[in-house]
């Protein structure tokens, strides 16, 4: 099971290809925070965001992990526009229940 709730029948094969990535990172609190981002937002990102996004996926799960907690801090060459938005899709000031 992958737990995307998206269908990637409309999206292109690069596009489609990244989201099965986001997916199946290895790390499950990886694959839900990455996943979620892009079932929401794979259809959306531009040509040079997707590359951005397919650059977090590159990052060892560990690692990303640390720097979306606060964990460690996030190399500059990472804290990119796309990161930000990954960043505060998974920031909750409240309960989420």
């Amino acid at each position: 099971m992958s737990g995307t709730t998206r269908t990637s029948a409309d999206l292109d094969p690069r596009r489609r290809r990244t989201l099965f990535r986001a997916w199946h990172r290895g790390m499950r609190e990886m694959d839900l925070i990455m996943g979620r981002f892009a079932d929401a937002e794979i259809g959306t990102l531009s040509e040079e965001e997707l590359t951005t996004f397919e650059a977090l996926i590159e990052v060892p799960d560990r690692d990303l992990f640390r720097w979306l907690t606060g964990e460690d801090e996030t190399p500059q060459n990472y804290d990119t526009p796309v990161y930000r938005r990954l960043q505060a899709f998974h920031k909750h000031d409240a309960p989420i229940h």
